[in-house]
Order: C-alpha cells, then sequence, then structure tokens
C-alpha cells in the first residue's frame, strides 16, 4: 500500500487522534504540517477535487480569519479557495489523502475509509 498523506496539526487531537489510528494500524503515513507548509489554490482545488466536496465543506467557519476574511454563507468556490489558500488555519483537519481519494477526518475514524 502506498503511503497516507495526513495534512496534519499537531495542535488538534482530531488530528493526532487520526494519526494514531493510521499509524496502529502500520499504515505509512506521510505528515504535512499544512500551517507551516500552507497549499496554494491549485493544490487546493486538487484536494477538494480528490475529497469530491465543495470548499465549503473544508473550511473552519469558527475560526476569526474567517469573518475577518469577509466570508459568509454567500462566499462562493473562488472565494474560499483564496481564503484557504490565504489563511491555512482556516482548512478543517486533519485531511487524509491515498492516491486519488481523500477524506476529511472529522471524526478521526474516517481515514481509514481510505485503507478498504
Amino acid at each position: 500500500m502506498a503511503s497516507v498523506t495526513l495534512y496534519h496539526n499537531p495542535r488538534c487531537s482530531k488530528s493526532r487522534a487520526a494519526l494514531a489510528l493510521l499509524e496502529e494500524r502500520g499504515v505509512e503515513v506521510e505528515v504535512v504540517r499544512y500551517l507551516d507548509t500552507p497549499m496554494d489554490e491549485a493544490g487546493l482545488r486538487d484536494l477538494l477535487r480528490r475529497l469530491g466536496r465543495p470548499a465549503a465543506e473544508l473550511v473552519r467557519r469558527g475560526e476569526a480569519e474567517y469573518k475577518a476574511a469577509g466570508l459568509g454563507p454567500a462566499s462562493d468556490e473562488e472565494q474560499l479557495v483564496a481564503a484557504l489558500a490565504a489563511h491555512p488555519k482556516l482548512m478543517e483537519r486533519p485531511v487524509a489523502v491515498l492516491g486519488e481519494r481523500a477524506v476529511i477526518g472529522r471524526p478521526p475514524e474516517n481515514v481509514l475509509e481510505l485503507l478498504s
């Protein structure tokens, strides 16, 4: 099996739990600390394609940066992708990727879907 890429925030309990679940199963994990190495807009669009979800489902609306960026329920896909690129803290975490599939690890057990 190829390694799972985990977009990870070590300060997040859900992200730590997802990493532990993968490691407990002997899965090789490539950890990407997305706050230290943010994705650009093209990378985010590719991630959204793999998730099969709109950008609105990848955005953390409770963060101060959400309102500061002028985002709201009427924000379109382009605005959200641009905000995610400019403010990586807005990205829901963790996100696990294996090949052409990706899942948001909320709850952390979602990352196990990639293994089946």
